[in-house]
């Protein structure tokens, strides 16, 4: 069951890696290969290489590496056939199904898509020409919305009317309970979800219309916000309002990358408002599991935009389970007690921007608004601050980090820090310490010169290949690299015949900057090396047996050679007859 492989490699084939990769970090051309930071760790210091001829990626420092499909099955957390079709979108191209029903459900999740975007479209033109969305375009410029905020947003207008969108949709029952557009009513008539609402089109990451968020106009009845009910395309709980749009913006919002996750539609058009283009929310419940794992395909710090107080006291071992489980950091915007962003980008957006920039992390927001709230007046009183400090302390699953913020409360206080340590431990915590960080992978070891003979043997040099046989890699991984690029079509091909630890060394030697090699001294050294070792293993050998006579005239021969190799050849062919007899004696046939 799967996609047909033909389509796979049409897919493969008609991808830009470099553009591709380019959304999601900036790179630079080096020499043959394009460098940047990597879109998938953290650093000052760019240590990702891609190879554009060969469609690869790797990173030297987080060791992350792949082709297309590899890169947007992990930027996208997308399963294989997903990714495939995603980059399938992108190049126009139809896929086929090897399985029937396999094609059958995602033809049928695209029908439904396809019947949300028809709804987005008709709502969004009932707002901007209908006479009756007249006092929805009234409101909307009365909350701060521009023309082209409502047309960037696609933000629509759904008719007063029970069935005015399922009567032009003119799809069946079923097609529109799948799709979230509406119901059958008690008298089997088809009936809208939403009615006499200023509706929000919500988006998947891919861009796919999945739902909406219909607010209700002011002296309406019935709730504030109604979102798109759960369906087949849509699911609350994995899905978050403007991520189709922000996620360049967050990997660009610095080091890293920084999401900001609002409670409302219109707060995320209010962070847009005032500059802040990396603003998502929630559509009507809190935030998730799944939510973050969207969000680590983009960054690994996030911004809480909304009042942490109320939310911290239930939130709190999620948060710091999720720092832990995500490799995240939970921070939260500076804003004013009781404001929300929407109003405040309207009012003051250098006050918007100054929350996102002066954000303080989960904890030392929580323990900020609790001191800055207490009264500090008498002894007494900044004893009973502190010890309602320590208690949000004791929460925290590193000590570490507790300790660090037993200073901060010292401090705010004046109280001993010594004193307040007895205190926090007292009540000695059972949650466990757990790091803060990704423990580091040790670095395998590498043969440079063997991996440099490699390089050389990928750029194509005929005479690199008449001299390279398996018999100079003494490293068996890349005994099995060199094979694989020697017999396969391409290095993407080569990717495809090795195990899991060989095909990433290929990855990241195909990415790697080698245009500065010299074939000549790199086959020397190469060459003169196995002649060196060979010759110490014939010796070995001649000991072994008593017949020293045997193998006298290679030894001389390779003796030799490994002498007048100590300064390289310029003329590769020179090294000919060495590189014969070494892939002879590796089959066998010298002796």
């Amino acid at each position: 069951m799967g996609i047909v492989d033909e389509d796979i490699e049409r897919v493969r084939q008609s991808t830009d890696i470099v553009k591709l990769v380019s959304e999601y970090t900036q790179l630079k051309k080096v020499g043959r290969r394009w460098s940047g930071l990597c879109p998938f760790h953290t650093e000052k210091s760019p240590s990702f290489s891609v190879n554009a001829e060969e469609g690869l990626y790797h990173c030297f420092g987080c060791k992350e590496s792949g082709d297309a499909i590899t890169f947007v099955r992990e930027k996208e957390n997308l399963d294989f056939p997903g990714a495939i079709e995603a980059l399938a979108r992108r190049s126009n191209i139809t896929l086929r199904y090897t399985d029937a029903n396999e094609g059958a459900v995602r033809s049928r999740r695209k029908q439904l898509t396809n019947h949300v975007q028809t709804a987005v479209d008709f709502y969004h033109e009932r707002l901007l020409n209908h006479p009756d969305g007249g006092p929805a375009r009234s409101y909307l410029r009365s909350r701060g919305f521009t023309g082209e905020m409502v047309k960037a947003y696609k933000v629509g207008w759904a008719p007063e009317g029970w069935d005015v969108l399922s009567r032009h949709l003119r799809i069946n029952d079923k097609d529109l309970i799948d799709s979230g557009l509406g119901k059958i009513n008690s008298i089997g008539k088809q009936m809208d979800w939403q009615r006499g609402r200023i509706v929000f089109p919500v988006f998947d990451e891919r861009g796919d219309a999945v739902g909406f968020g219909g607010r209700i106009m002011p002296g309406g009845e019935g709730a504030k916000y109604i979102n798109s009910q759960e369906c087949l395309v849509y699911s609350k709980s994995r899905v978050l309002y403007g991520l189709n749009w922000a996620k360049e913006h967050v990997v660009a919002a610095g080091d890293g990358g920084v999401a900001i996750i609002c409670e409302g539609y219109t707060d995320v058009t209010g962070f847009a408002r005032a500059g802040q283009l990396n603003a998502v929310a929630t559509c009507g419940t809190a935030l998730t599991d799944d939510h973050l794992k969207l969000l680590k395909r983009f960054t690994r710090e996030i911004v809480l935009a909304f009042d942490a107080d109320d939310a911290g006291k239930a939130a709190a071992d999620r948060v710091y389970e999720w720092e832990r489980k995500y490799d995240i950091d939970v921070f939260v915007a500076d804003l004013p007690p009781g404001v929300d962003p929407d109003d405040l980008s309207r009012e003051d957006p250098e006050r918007v921007r100054a929350a996102i920039e002066n954000r303080k992390p989960f904890l030392e927001f929580r323990l900020d608004r609790l001191l800055d709230r207490g009264d500090l007046s008498t002894v007494e009183r900044r004893a009973r601050s502190a010890e309602e400090a320590l208690d949000l302390v004791r929460e925290h699953p590193d000590k570490l980090v507790r300790d660090q913020y037993v200073m901060h409360i010292a401090f705010k206080t004046r109280m001993d820090e010594a004193k307040l340590r007895e205190v926090l431990d007292a009540p000695r915590s059972r949650a466990r310490a757990v790091p803060t960080s990704r423990p580091v992978a040790p670095a395998p070891q590498t043969d440079s010169v063997e991996d440099q003979a490699l390089q050389l043997l990928m750029q194509g040099d005929e005479m690199i290949r008449a001299l390279l046989s398996e018999g100079l890699f003494v490293a068996a991984r890349r005994r099995d690299v060199f094979i694989a690029v020697r017999d396969a079509p391409s290095v993407r091909e080569a990717v495809d015949m090795l195990g899991a630890d060989e095909a990433d060394l290929l990855r990241e030697l195909a990415a790697s900057d080698d245009d500065e090699l010299d074939a000549g001294a790199v086959a020397s050294r190469l060459l003169g090396r196995a002649a060196n070792r060979l010759a110490r293993e014939l010796e070995a050998q001649a000991r072994a047996t008593g017949d020293i006579a045997a193998v006298a005239s290679d030894v001389k021969f390779l003796r030799q050679w490994a002498i007048d190799l100590r300064e390289p050849r310029a003329e590769l062919s020179e090294l000919l007859p060495l590189a014969d007899w070494v892939a002879m004696k590796n089959s066998g046939e010298a002796a």
